[in-house]
Order: structure tokens, then sequence, then C-alpha cells
């Protein structure tokens, strides 16, 4: 296997249609930003070793996002049909989010404050993430993702992100400490 092919060194990618683009492409820009978020999901699962349900739902949502970056890459324009969950995000996947929201937020009290993150690696690691989804979603919304449904799941996700960053946090120390004044 050759991992280069030097088609790239023109300043132009493939599309999943085989459709060559600038590399500053929105769409391009929007799965770079999604692949980020990815990584940073992996981090969060390699840190979530003490709470292996945690890491099985990081696996999961990492395998989502492949999905979400076939879909950008295939685009409307595209000849080939969409997959659901396999290059086209369905709304049961959104669903499957908030369900696992709702979960977290019926197992703990969540703290009502912004939350402060750092309060221990992984909990800054999926804040991270959340960043990271965020700016993605907000590439999606600018018009590098027609789907209204891929952009309710980057919505969501992010959501997630935040509660199982707080999930991880224990008492949300940073949250309940008196500010302190100024000198």
């Amino acid at each position: 296997m050759n991992v280069y092919t030097r088609r790239g060194d023109d300043g132009t990618t493939s599309l999943r249609t085989g459709e060559r683009v600038s590399k500053d492409d929105a769409k391009i820009e929007l799965v770079g930003t999604i692949d980020e978020a990815q990584a940073f999901l992996g981090m969060a699962r390699a840190e979530a070793e003490a709470f292996p349900e945690l890491a099985a739902l990081l696996g999961e949502l990492e395998r989502d996002l492949w999905i979400l970056m076939a879909e950008v890459t295939t685009g409307s324009s595209s000849t080939s049909q969409p997959v659901a969950r396999e290059t086209a995000v369905v709304k049961e996947m959104v669903d499957e989010l908030e369900a696992a929201i709702d979960r977290h937020l019926a197992e703990e009290r969540f703290p009502t404050a912004f939350a402060v993150p750092g309060e221990n690696r992984l909990s800054a690691v999926l804040d991270v993430a959340r960043t990271v989804v965020r700016r993605a979603e907000r590439l999606a919304v600018a018009g590098a993702l027609e789907s209204s449904v891929a952009r309710a799941y980057l919505n969501r996700l992010s959501d997630l992100c935040w509660v199982l960053a707080r999930s991880v946090e224990g008492e949300h120390q940073v949250n309940q400490r008196a500010r302190r004044p100024r000198s």
C-alpha cells in the first residue's frame, strides 16, 4: 500500500464521488473539522479505561462520524443514492444521541452554572471534542452541509459531549467554588 499518491500536490482532493475540489472547499473544511472531533473522541475513549460503557459509546460516536463524513463528501449532486447509516445520517441516530443524553441526565445531578473545563483529563478532552463539534456545526450551517438531520446530529452530539464531560467530573468542584475577588 502506498500512502502518498501525489494527486493532492496541486491543492485539490477527491470527494467520494470522484469529483476533485480545492482543499479549502467548505466541504473539505467541514470534513476536516469532523475528523478532528473524531480524533478528540478517540482520545477521550483512550482516557476512559475506568468507564467501559463510556468507552463503548465513544467508539460508536466515532463510527457515526465516519457516516457523517461520507455524507458530506457524497453531497446531493452525486449519482449514488445515500445509504442510511452508511453514507447518510438518519433521524434515528439523532434520537439515539437524545436517549444517551437523557440517560446521563437521569443518573446524576448536573451543575446549573457554566462549566469550567479541566476538572480531570477525560472531562477536558470531552470539552475539547464538544467545541470542535460546535465548530463543525457552524460550518455545516454556513452551507457546507445541506442535510438538516445531519446538522441536528452535530447539535445533539455537542450536547452529549457536554453531558459526558460533566458526568466524569465527579462533584463538579470547579462550579461549586466561591468566586474569589480579583486583586
